[in-house]
């Protein structure tokens, strides 16, 4: 197959998916091409796309690759969905996401020793919303359950792994900025 019409093809995909597509899951459906074809394809689609004028880029999020809408158009489809920033989590919730981020795998101990509050009921709604998953057990007395951030973190965010979330030093510069 010619790139060009495997870069259409791929277009096509990654429209209609909901989830981010890996490059993995793009050979299963192109037995016959070879994976360095398809990264081709893949990376031609991505700068042709997100060169062009529009209100979308494709963008490679959790591991994936996915339809997005640009970064600058971000408050006028906000005010179109009257919805706002951060509008569906509280401050605790937040609070307890960051924790659980960036010291992750957690425990609920953990997560309190940090925050200093109580964080059952805000760890109970970032696992309802798939923001935050159990992981595991620590090999400790009791052998509490470890919480880290989800595929569906990655995603909601726009985040291409962990390694993209600021570090701790930078997120205080930006928040003293912000005072």
């Amino acid at each position: 197959m010619e790139t060009r019409e495997l870069q259409e093809i791929l277009e096509a995909i990654i429209y209609v998916a909901e989830d981010p597509i890996k490059p993995d899951q793009f050979k299963e459906i192109f037995p016959d091409e070879s994976f360095d074809n398809i990264e081709l394809a893949l990376k031609n689609l991505v700068e042709e796309f997100n060169s062009r004028p529009g209100g979308m880029l494709i963008r490679e999020v959790a591991g994936g690759f996915r339809m997005t809408t640009r970064p600058e158009h971000h408050e006028f489809i906000r005010a179109y969905l009257k919805s706002r920033p951060n509008a569906k989590l509280s401050m605790a919730a937040l609070e307890t996401l960051a924790v659980v981020a960036y010291k992750q795998p957690v425990t609920l101990a953990e997560v309190l020793a940090i925050r200093g509050k109580k964080s059952s009921s805000a760890l109970q709604t970032l696992l309802e919303k798939k923001l935050v998953s159990i992981v595991g057990r620590k090999q400790a007395v009791g052998r509490p359950i470890l919480y880290g951030t989800s595929k569906d973190f990655l995603i909601h965010f726009g985040l291409k792994d962990l390694s993209e979330l600021p570090t701790l030093e930078e997120f205080a510069q930006m928040a003293g900025d912000q005072l």
